[in-house]
This record gives structure tokens, C-alpha cells and sequence, in this order.
């Protein structure tokens, strides 16, 4: 039995390449997560419809967990014998929306487009970082292509900040540097070298093949592109056991971070979880179809015995692949039940009184809770949508950076924005407030927010400014 590859994502979590599969299929939305599963099932013979369902299959609020209660089996627990030979491919696409509709089955969306820029502008926007290294952040962010490399030269971009902040090519790289870590990781590398290399550090220094996949990516990427395997084990001085190890890690890298963001807009969402107050407690279930009812084919599996040397072989090879898919799949949906639940108890408060009821929330509190990392959070939250008496919303609506209040505490930015949108909407037509005087009336209200951001936020609701409103009126 080979070792299993670990992970770190986390100063305490590290996970095998069967729960890598799983948070690789955390970025799929329920559609593509069918298609990727009925392509599974044509392929493999091994695999075949349950006749029963999983956890999470009524939809009807049965099986609803507690949002305080984990679990039966933690997300990050399962285990996987032999590596999984994962295909060098980029990720699918990705898009995102809110609104609400129909409980029962898929919601008609104004899906807003979510590019790479705005995936990674949201998470810095939930960084902490000082103004200067936030400015070269986003100015990296705003250089980087569609495939996630950053092909801009260190002159264009201290270009691009000199009317704020003259900044060294050091600097730059520090930042840049930081930037590497969000999710995808590997974002803003400046070559494919560089970029799996990146993503190799964030492997468990203990890890089968690590070092021969750092070295084979620092050294042999071109002849590994040639496919030149007996020449590679011969100068390296190592065995084909050894490499396929190291090669299998490579194949688990993405080479096109930001394939997985792609101007496909989507009509239809269907919720991932269900969010009730029951019994005068909010809880939390999956939706039908989170945990598809995927089973071993017992009639090919019992022709491994009696099979010949390569057809046991092949079998042998799909029976792991079956296994490891339907464990993915679990871990998938314990992983998004927790979030959910994590997200729900931060914001019971905008389940009961709505969105000036929204309280800051960042990746690193969900992160701390269930034991990940942020950017396993980020995917998580990516596409995945809450169904709750209010509406349906992408997890991510749910996340936002906080702004000191008078009391010592702190009002989420997405609070403010519903307060500034009421305070609009009450306004005298003739006499619209100005972003100084909603500012003076959020101060009054205990929120320490100046004018300017007063006016970030309300050009962010596309409303328009208040001379533009009283032309309107």
C-alpha cells in the first residue's frame, strides 16, 4: 500500500489527495457537478447508481442538523490508501448570483459574471494589509490575464501606483508574494514554472514525491512535457515508483489558475442548503442532490478475481477511483454543511431582522471554526447558494469587512450599505441627502464611516449621487 500524500492547509490540517479531490470538487456547482458525475459513470464501470440516498436527500426538513451540532464524520478525517492520478486540467467555470424563487428545485438568477479580478479583489478586501501594500495588491490583481499569470513588468505596475505611493520592485514582490496564497494559489505567478511551484509549497514538507516534484518542476518541466520518463529516472537516479509519485502530485497542480473563472453566464442556480428556524433554532440542511447516491458495482467487482493479469489491473485501477469519487463526494457535503452552519450562526441576526442586521464576517473566522484553510473557504463559498426565509443568496454574500462602531464594536460593510440604500429610500425626492450629511446620520447612529466611503459604497449600489438624484426627482 503506497502512502497516502498529504496537503497542509492549515497549521494543524493536512489532507490526503482523496480530500484534495474533494475541495477540487467544492469549485463545482451543482450542474456541473452532474455533469462531471454522469461522465464519471459512462467512463467507469465500477461505479453505479445506489438504490438508496444519502444524508441530506429530503428536502423537506427531515435529516436538518442543528447548526451547532458537527457532523457525524469530520470533513477532514476521511482516508484514502494509494494516490489518486489526477489530470493536469484547468478548473470549470464560474459565475455567481443571488436572488430567491422556488424551494423546490432550480432558481431563475440575473447572474452577475464573477471574473478572476473580482474573486481575488473580494478576498483581499477581506485581508488585512496596510493602505500602501493593499494599493500594490490591487494593482497586481488588476494586471493579472484571464489564465491568472501575471505578465505585467514590476515598472508597469510601480507605474500604475505613482499618483499614490512610490513603492520599490521589493515591495512589489512581497506583495505579490501574498497574492500567490489566495485562492487559486499559484494566481499572479509569472510562468508555469513558477506558478506549480508555488503550489507545490503548500504541500506538507512530509509528503511522498515532494521533493522530486520540486525538482522536476524547477529543472525537468520541458522533458516532463515530452514525456521522456526513462531518460528523467535515469539522470535523477530514481526509480518509476518514485517518479510516478512525484509525477501524480504534479498532475494534481492547476496550470491555469484562472481557468476556472470564464464569461459563461448562468440563467439557473439551485440552493446547496436550506437554512429554517425550527423550534426556535436555526438549522441547517444540505439540498437534495449535494451528496449524489453513487455505489460500488458489486457484478464488475467480483470480476476482479477471476479476471486476467491486465483486465484485474484495470478493474483494480476504476474500483479505487470509485471508491476515493464516492468519499470526494461525502467529504464535499459534509464540508459545505459546515460552512453553512458557520455562516448561520455568525448570521442569525440578518436571518431575523435582515441586511443592517449583517455583521462582519471574514474567510479566517469560518477558516479558525471548521479547521481550513481561507482559500478552501473561498471555494466553498464560490457558486454555492442558501436558500433561507429572506431569499437565496451565494455563500459569499454573507462575507464582508467590518467598520468600527462608537461602542467599540464593529458593523459589516454590507450592514452599512443596507442602512445608506433605507436612508436613500426615505429621503425627500426635493431634497436628497448628500453623502456628507448620510455619513453625519450613520455617525449619529453609532457607525464611525467618513463621507468617502459613504460614497464607495453607495456607487458600489449603483445609486446615484444626490445632485444626480434630485435631477431624477
Amino acid at each position: 500500500m503506497k502512502p497516502a500524500l498529504q496537503l497542509r492547509l492549515g497549521q494543524s490540517l493536512a489532507l490526503t489527495p482523496q480530500l484534495q479531490q474533494a475541495i477540487r470538487l467544492l469549485q463545482l456547482s451543482r450542474m456541473e457537478l452532474e455533469l462531471e458525475l454522469n461522465t464519471a459513470l459512462e467512463s467507469n464501470p465500477l461505479l453505479d447508481m445506489a438504490e438508496d440516498g444519502g444524508e441530506g436527500e429530503d428536502g423537506d426538513g427531515e435529516g436538518l442538523d442543528a447548526v451547532d451540532e458537527a457532523p457525524a464524520e469530520s470533513a477532514d478525517s476521511a482516508e484514502a490508501d494509494e494516490p489518486l492520478d489526477l489530470d493536469l486540467e484547468p478548473d470549470p467555470t464560474d459565475y455567481r448570483g443571488s436572488g430567491s424563487g422556488d424551494e423546490d428545485g432550480l432558481e431563475p438568477q440575473d447572474a452577475e459574471i464573477e471574473d478572476l479580478r473580482d474573486h481575488l479583489l473580494w478576498q483581499l478586501n477581506l485581508t488585512p494589509m496596510s493602505p500602501r501594500d493593499r494599493a500594490i495588491a490591487t494593482a497586481i490583481i488588476e494586471a493579472v490575464d484571464d489564465d491568472g499569470y501575471l505578465a505585467e513588468s514590476d515598472d508597469t505596475i510601480r507605474d500604475a501606483l505613482a499618483a499614490l505611493y512610490t513603492v520599490t520592485s521589493e515591495e512589489i514582490e512581497s506583495v505579490r508574494h501574498r497574492v500567490q496564497h489566495f485562492d487559486p494559489v499559484g494566481v499572479a505567478s509569472r510562468n508555469l514554472r513558477e506558478c506549480l511551484a508555488v503550489q507545490l509549497d503548500a504541500f506538507d514538507v512530509q509528503t511522498p514525491g515532494l521533493s522530486l516534484a520540486q525538482l522536476l518542476v524547477a529543472d525537468h518541466l520541458e522533458a516532463l512535457a515530452r514525456q521522456d520518463r526513462a531518460r528523467i529516472c535515469q539522470r535523477l537516479q530514481t526509480d518509476e515508483a518514485e517518479f510516478e509519485t512525484a509525477l501524480a502530485l504534479i498532475r494534481s497542480l492547476v496550470p491555469k489558475p484562472g481557468g476556472a473563472f470564464a464569461s459563461t453566464n448562468a440563467e439557473y442556480v439551485a440552493p446547496d442548503a436550506y437554512a429554517r428556524k425550527v423550534g426556535g433554532r436555526w438549522q441547517v440542511a444540505l439540498a437534495p442532490g449535494c451528496q449524489p447516491r453513487l455505489g460500488i458495482n458489486e457484478h464488475y467487482a467480483s470480476l476482479i478475481a477471476k479476471a486476467r493479469r491486465e483486465d484485474a489491473s484495470y478493474l483494480k485501477g476504476q474500483l479505487q477511483e470509485a471508491r476515493w469519487l464516492i468519499k470526494s463526494l461525502k467529504t464535499r457535503a459534509e464540508t459545505m454543511l459546515k460552512v453553512a452552519g458557520a455562516i448561520v450562526r455568525a448570521q442569525e441576526a440578518f436571518l431575523e431582522f435582515g441586511p443592517e442586521a449583517m455583521r462582519p464576517l471574514v474567510l479566517k473566522d469560518v477558516a479558525d471554526e471548521i479547521g481550513m484553510h481561507e482559500s478552501t473557504i473561498s471555494r466553498v463559498t464560490t457558486r454555492k447558494f442558501l436558500h433561507t426565509p429572506r431569499g437565496t443568496f451565494e455563500f459569499k454574500y454573507f462575507f464582508s469587512s467590518g467598520v468600527g462602531t462608537v461602542d467599540g464594536g464593529a458593523a459589516s460593510a454590507t450592514a452599512i450599505q443596507a442602512m445608506i440604500k433605507r436612508l436613500i429610500d426615505e429621503e425627500h425626492a426635493t431634497r436628497p441627502l448628500s453623502d456628507q450629511l448620510l455619513a453625519t446620520e450613520l455617525n449619529r447612529r453609532g457607525i464611525n464611516v467618513a463621507r468617502r466611503t459613504v460614497a464607495k459604497y453607495r456607487e458600489a449600489m449603483n445609486i446615484p449621487s444626490s445632485n444626480d438624484r434630485s435631477r431624477l426627482g
